[in-house]
């Protein structure tokens, strides 16, 4: 079952029913992300591999910018202001129950959170986001919001343009932009993505399938808050563009009120950036229109984390997610082996072991079940110069984990035994082999062809 709650405030659900048989008893995961989701939280490291390899496909990243990106060493940004003043700029930021100016935490999202609410009701009001409020009324309302007084936006007291200005206002004071400082130089570079034409030659029509894979990636890196409040932001930006004939607000005009905020380096000019401006300007618009589909991992990274749970060994415990395994799923996998050309080597190892304990135990009854004479007493002195072999006291064989090492032996002992490999039997105690096999048919008065499975899998017919 999954909800949705649209800006006009009513709840939709949408229920999945599923009938299938082998299903049943499972817990079943519809989240396409999960098992994204989960590499993220139990395995930060390789996730971070898997996604970064896969960004550096797509964009040219020097080494420093690579390092930046996974946070090995601090960014090199444009403007004069060293990192020391921003470290010192945020530490005064910092002040117990303060939203604004804070750095981003779930809390700060759950005060901000209301603003974003309040304007989905409001998507209509013209020049929304760009004429600015009351600064009387907003700083009562921002105030109330840091410390944490309830606010109830729909009495009257405050206007849209009051909200929507506010929330502009507290994306420009956070520490850093909500983009972060680490992600700057790969967004100017995903503005570079172009398409190429059949000659391989660079052209100037933006690859838009390429440059949002890119920031899907992008988004996977991101830290969770950050994350989480872009998704609101945009979703909100991406309905309000939608209404653009109403509020005379298209995606480039809110690009260029919010790239500031959400791309810009802290402590930076326009004429520190100069000739990038365009770029964080398109990038922004861009984000805005495909915001539907960057939250979205990619597919193949999906399917790698998947994969990555799926061929594990180590099982979850019950208190974890019990996944369901198809019925068949071993014959698919003997069946994609032998499509290929291979034998899957555990079936093998396992079918070759079975075969030969198989043997193994056909020759040891054989030998016991022969009448008293020197040729049994012969056979038997010679199962008892190996301290793995059966004896006919131990009547059962011994539990299977054990009995690895005692293959090896048994199987040689066949080849001395049956196939005569070593020359350790003359012609007699070849006789008496073939007349053990033959015995219990001999005791009915039949003869009939027996058969003896060796080790390697293949059956040798005697005739008696």
């Amino acid at each position: 079952i999954k909800s949705h709650i649209p800006a006009s405030g009513s709840t939709l659900h949408c229920l999945v029913i599923c009938n299938d048989s082998s299903l049943q008893r499972h817990q079943i995961i519809f989240n396409p992300d999960f098992f994204v989701e989960k590499l993220r939280h139990e395995k930060p490291e390789a996730f971070t591999e898997l996604v970064v390899s896969n960004i550096t496909r797509l964009i040219d990243l020097p080494g420093a910018e690579l390092a930046q990106l996974m946070g090995q060493e601090d960014p090199q940004l444009p403007g004069t202001s060293s990192g020391f003043f921003r470290s010192l700029m945020s530490l005064k930021r910092k002040e117990k129950g303060v939203v604004f100016g804070a750095p981003l935490t779930e809390e700060g999202i759950a005060q901000i959170s209301q603003l974003i609410e309040y304007l989905h009701k409001h998507l209509r009001v013209e020049g929304l986001f760009r004429v600015p409020g009351n600064s009387t009324r907003q700083q009562n309302l921002k105030e109330a919001l840091n410390s944490g007084t309830e606010i109830d936006l729909d009495s009257g007291e405050f206007h849209s343009n009051d909200v929507a200005t506010l929330l502009k206002m507290f994306l420009g004071e956070l520490p850093e932009p909500l983009l972060t400082h680490k992600h700057f130089h790969a967004h100017l570079k995903i503005s570079d993505l172009m398409q190429f034409d059949d000659k391989g030659n660079k052209t100037n029509i933006p690859d838009k399938q390429r440059q949002i894979e890119a920031l899907q990636l992008l988004f996977l890196m991101l830290p969770a808050p950050n994350r989480n409040l872009l998704k609101l932001l945009l979703d909100l930006l991406y309905q309000t563009a939608k209404k653009q004939d109403r509020n005379k607000m298209s995606a480039h005009n809110l690009a260029l009120m919010f790239s500031p905020h959400i791309l810009w380096p802290r402590n930076v000019t326009a004429s520190d950036l100069q000739e990038n401006i365009p770029k964080l300007n398109n990038g922004m618009a861009f984000m805005i229109k495909h915001s539907q589909k960057l939250f979205k991992a990619p597919s193949y990274i999906r399917e790698c984390a998947r994969l990555h749970y799926l061929d594990s060994r180590r099982h979850a415990s019950k208190d974890d997610l019990d996944l369901p395994v198809p019925r068949n799923f071993k014959d698919f996998q003997l069946l994609k082996f032998k499509k290929r050309g291979l034998v899957d080597p555990s079936a093998h190892q396992e079918d070759t072991q079975q075969h030969t304990e198989e043997a193994l135990k056909e020759l040891f009854h054989h030998v016991h079940n022969m009448p008293d004479s020197a040729k049994k007493k012969k056979l038997i002195q010679q199962f008892q110069k190996h301290p793995e072999a059966l004896t006919p006291q131990a009547g059962v064989p011994t539990p299977r984990t054990q009995k690895r090492a005692r293959t090896r032996s048994f199987s040689g002992l066949i080849k001395r035994k049956v196939l005569g490999s070593q020359g350790s039997l003359d012609k007699k105690g070849k006789d008496a082999v073939l007349e053990s096999a033959g015995m219990k048919e001999q005791k009915h008065g039949s003869k009939e062809n027996v058969s003896m499975v060796r080790p390697a899998g293949r059956t040798i017919t005697v005739h008696s």
